[in-house]
Protein backbone atom coordinates (compact mmCIF):
# COMPACT_ATOMS: atom_id res chain seq x y z
CA UNK A 1 0.00 0.00 0.00
CA UNK A 2 1.25 3.46 -0.91
CA UNK A 3 0.04 5.36 2.53
CA UNK A 4 -2.08 5.11 5.24
CA UNK A 5 -4.76 7.78 6.32
CA UNK A 6 -5.44 7.49 10.23
CA UNK A 7 -8.97 9.34 11.25
CA UNK A 8 -8.55 10.09 14.93
CA UNK A 9 -12.00 9.77 16.77
CA UNK A 10 -14.02 10.71 13.29
CA UNK A 11 -17.69 11.55 13.88
CA UNK A 12 -19.27 11.73 10.42
CA UNK A 13 -19.92 8.34 9.40
CA UNK A 14 -20.83 9.78 5.62
CA UNK A 15 -17.48 11.43 5.63
CA UNK A 16 -15.75 8.21 6.61
CA UNK A 17 -17.14 6.12 4.12
CA UNK A 18 -16.19 8.86 1.66
CA UNK A 19 -12.48 8.28 2.85
CA UNK A 20 -12.88 4.81 2.83
CA UNK A 21 -14.22 4.78 -0.85
CA UNK A 22 -10.98 6.96 -1.48
CA UNK A 23 -8.95 4.30 0.05
CA UNK A 24 -10.27 1.70 -1.57
CA UNK A 25 -9.48 3.06 -5.45
CA UNK A 26 -6.00 4.29 -4.25
CA UNK A 27 -4.65 1.38 -2.28
CA UNK A 28 -4.64 3.33 1.09
CA UNK A 29 -4.88 1.83 4.56
CA UNK A 30 -7.77 2.76 6.65
CA UNK A 31 -7.20 3.48 10.20
CA UNK A 32 -9.84 4.09 12.44
CA UNK A 33 -8.78 5.16 16.15
CA UNK A 34 -11.27 5.09 18.23
CA UNK A 35 -13.79 6.43 20.01
CA UNK A 36 -15.80 6.61 16.53
CA UNK A 37 -19.24 8.77 16.62
CA UNK A 38 -20.77 6.57 14.96
CA UNK A 39 -21.20 2.42 14.95
CA UNK A 40 -19.46 0.77 12.07
CA UNK A 41 -22.46 -0.68 10.58
CA UNK A 42 -24.08 2.86 10.26
CA UNK A 43 -26.35 3.22 7.20
CA UNK A 44 -24.83 6.20 6.05
CA UNK A 45 -21.40 4.96 7.00
CA UNK A 46 -22.50 1.58 4.35
CA UNK A 47 -24.03 3.86 1.68
CA UNK A 48 -21.37 6.17 1.21
CA UNK A 49 -18.83 3.61 0.45
CA UNK A 50 -21.15 0.62 0.56
CA UNK A 51 -19.61 -1.50 -2.91
CA UNK A 52 -16.36 -0.56 -1.61
CA UNK A 53 -15.77 -2.32 1.94
CA UNK A 54 -14.78 -5.62 0.42
CA UNK A 55 -11.89 -4.41 -0.85
CA UNK A 56 -10.80 -2.07 1.99
CA UNK A 57 -7.65 -2.52 3.93
CA UNK A 58 -8.35 -1.29 7.70
CA UNK A 59 -7.51 -1.34 11.50
CA UNK A 60 -9.20 -0.28 14.10
CA UNK A 61 -7.41 1.01 17.08
CA UNK A 62 -8.19 1.96 20.76
CA UNK A 63 -5.92 4.89 21.01
CA UNK A 64 -3.39 6.89 18.54
CA UNK A 65 -0.39 5.64 21.41
CA UNK A 66 -1.77 2.17 19.86
CA UNK A 67 -1.41 2.96 16.60
CA UNK A 68 2.08 4.42 17.02
CA UNK A 69 3.29 1.74 18.61
CA UNK A 70 2.33 -0.56 15.94
CA UNK A 71 3.69 1.51 13.24
CA UNK A 72 7.07 2.37 15.23
CA UNK A 73 8.84 3.38 12.10
CA UNK A 74 5.96 5.15 10.76
CA UNK A 75 6.91 8.89 9.78
CA UNK A 76 3.47 10.63 10.68
CA UNK A 77 2.10 14.11 8.99
CA UNK A 78 -0.72 15.83 11.24
CA UNK A 79 -3.08 18.09 9.12
CA UNK A 80 -3.86 20.94 10.55
CA UNK A 81 -5.51 24.33 9.79
CA UNK A 82 -3.05 25.87 11.77
CA UNK A 83 0.12 24.23 10.62
CA UNK A 84 2.68 26.28 8.79
CA UNK A 85 4.14 23.96 5.98
CA UNK A 86 1.80 23.60 2.79
CA UNK A 87 0.69 20.12 2.15
CA UNK A 88 2.84 20.39 -0.76
CA UNK A 89 6.07 20.67 0.98
CA UNK A 90 7.17 17.90 2.15
CA UNK A 91 8.76 14.94 0.44
CA UNK A 92 6.65 12.24 0.69
CA UNK A 93 7.43 8.30 0.74
CA UNK A 94 5.48 4.87 0.51
CA UNK A 95 4.04 3.83 3.53
CA UNK A 96 3.77 7.54 5.50
CA UNK A 97 0.87 8.27 7.15
CA UNK A 98 -1.55 11.08 7.15
CA UNK A 99 -2.85 11.62 10.39
CA UNK A 100 -6.41 13.72 10.63
CA UNK A 101 -8.49 14.41 13.47
CA UNK A 102 -12.18 14.65 14.32
CA UNK A 103 -14.06 17.35 12.40
CA UNK A 104 -15.73 19.33 15.24
CA UNK A 105 -11.97 19.92 17.56
CA UNK A 106 -9.45 18.44 15.12
CA UNK A 107 -6.17 16.52 16.76
CA UNK A 108 -5.89 16.84 20.27
CA UNK A 109 -2.93 19.33 21.39
CA UNK A 110 -0.60 15.83 22.77
CA UNK A 111 -0.81 14.83 18.97
CA UNK A 112 0.19 17.99 17.55
CA UNK A 113 2.76 18.54 19.50
CA UNK A 114 4.44 15.31 18.93
CA UNK A 115 4.50 15.91 15.62
CA UNK A 116 5.20 19.63 15.50
CA UNK A 117 7.73 19.23 12.67
CA UNK A 118 5.37 17.14 10.01
CA UNK A 119 2.24 19.08 10.76
CA UNK A 120 1.36 20.55 7.18
CA UNK A 121 -2.04 22.47 6.08
CA UNK A 122 -4.10 22.39 2.91
CA UNK A 123 -4.18 26.80 2.44
CA UNK A 124 -7.31 28.29 2.61
CA UNK A 125 -8.71 31.78 3.03
CA UNK A 126 -8.91 32.75 6.48
CA UNK A 127 -12.73 32.24 7.55
CA UNK A 128 -13.86 30.64 10.16
CA UNK A 129 -14.83 26.89 8.47
CA UNK A 130 -12.61 24.43 7.11
CA UNK A 131 -12.79 21.94 4.07
CA UNK A 132 -15.07 18.58 4.64
CA UNK A 133 -12.90 15.76 5.65
CA UNK A 134 -13.44 13.50 2.92
CA UNK A 135 -12.21 16.25 0.67
CA UNK A 136 -9.14 17.47 2.72
CA UNK A 137 -8.02 13.61 2.84
CA UNK A 138 -8.66 13.29 -0.83
CA UNK A 139 -6.69 16.63 -1.61
CA UNK A 140 -3.32 15.43 0.65
CA UNK A 141 -3.60 11.63 -0.61
CA UNK A 142 -3.70 12.66 -4.07
CA UNK A 143 -0.44 14.68 -3.82
CA UNK A 144 1.50 11.67 -2.22
CA UNK A 145 0.35 9.63 -4.75
CA UNK A 146 1.70 12.05 -7.54
CA UNK A 147 4.68 12.51 -5.82
CA UNK A 148 5.10 8.95 -5.78
CA UNK A 149 4.40 8.91 -9.42
CA UNK A 150 0.89 6.93 -8.97
CA UNK A 151 2.24 3.69 -8.20
CA UNK A 152 0.11 0.95 -9.35
CA UNK A 153 -2.24 3.14 -10.36
CA UNK A 154 -4.26 3.18 -13.89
Amino acid sequence: MPFHIVLVEPEIPQNTGNIARTCSVTGAKLHLVRPLGFEIDDSKLKRAGLDYWHELDIEYHDSFDELKEKYPDGRFFCVETFAKKHYTEPVYRENDFFVFGKETKGLAPEIWEAHKDTMIRIPMRPVSRSLNLSNSVAIVLYEGLRQIGFKNLV
